[in-house]
């Protein structure tokens, strides 16, 4: 969510809310708790709409719509943006962060390559501070809420640690086994205009890795469920790595079941689009392996 006048629609926020399984209430850390795990478990992370040609905005209404009517998900703009809108519709004190995900060495380059939430104002027996991290936008990191407190904190199966870099910027660093080394972000406020650019290298750029390898996470309590172009896995309780999943129907099932994940509102063209740039970029692959 960014500092805005977005605000969410009654019916929006209803069957956003029937997707969780949840029912609104008024604001507490527990309650917040249980929205942001069943939103890790019930929304993935997602980026296939960029193979189907669906140019998506970060306009956080129109992705709280896609999520609550169409079955999808998106990346950080798409599922911290919506998540925003929403807690703030039930009452939550919510605020937008510039962020990066960072690689193997620290670049200021990747601010606003994400989108991080604060929830304040709400203390409990384990956080008196009142202040909580919340980003379901990382993929495989988070399944609930951290307090925003330095210290070393165990989601199963990672370890997470979240540190104060400055007076005005904190830092993530995950776990080895993850999927990225760390993400910092800044206490200021976020507006639109701090991701437009990076939003658009990161979803249309032949050197971005949203564009090179689709891929979809959902984070549960044990592990995260992750499918690379045709490829699925799972990382933690139960991991396992699947043979590629090369029949259309098949692949559409794997999505729809284990990641609650449907293309039900996707045009037939997107998803012939989708499947045929799944399918091809696979097959080049064991192309090049085959030729070693």
């Amino acid at each position: 969510m960014f500092e805005s006048s977005h605000d969410l629609d009654p019916t929006v926020r209803a069957a956003y809310l029937a997707r969780l399984g949840v029912e609104a209430g008024p604001p507490s850390a527990e309650a917040l708790r249980v929205i942001v795990q069943r939103h890790a478990e019930r929304v993935p992370y997602e980026t296939f709409w960029i193979p189907a040609g669906e140019r998506w905005s970060i306009n956080p209404v129109m992705a709280a719509q896609r999520i609550a009517f169409d079955g999808r998900g998106g990346y950080c703009y798409h599922l911290n943006g919506a998540l925003g809108l929403l807690l703030r519709s039930l009452g939550y004190a919510v605020h937008g962060h510039v962020g990066g995900v960072q690689g193997a060495e620290p670049s200021p380059d990747a601010m606003g390559n994400h989108l991080v939430l604060t929830v304040r104002d709400l203390p409990s027996d384990d956080n008196p501070s009142a202040v909580w991290y919340v980003d379901n936008g990382l993929g495989d990191a988070l399944h609930e809420p951290l307090p925003l407190v330095a210290g070393t904190y165990l989601q199963e199966p990672f370890e997470l640690r979240l540190e104060r870099a400055d007076d005005e910027s904190w830092q993530l660093i995950h776990d080895p086994a993850g999927g990225f080394r760390t993400m910092a972000w800044t206490t200021g406020p976020a507006q639109p205009g701090d991701f437009a650019a990076k939003h658009e290298w990161l979803s249309t750029s032949p050197d971005s890795g949203f564009v090179q390898v689709p891929m979809a996470e959902r984070r549960d309590a044990t592990g995260v469920d992750v499918i690379r172009g045709v490829v699925l896995a799972r990382i933690g309780a139960n991991a396992f790595t699947a043979e590629p999943i090369t029949r259309r129907s098949e692949w559409f099932e794997a999505l729809a079941d284990r990641f609650d994940l449907r293309f039900d509102a996707t045009p037939p063209e997107s998803r012939d689009r989708l499947w045929h740039a799944l399918l091809s970029a696979h097959r080049a692959w064991e192309s090049g392996r085959s030729r070693r």
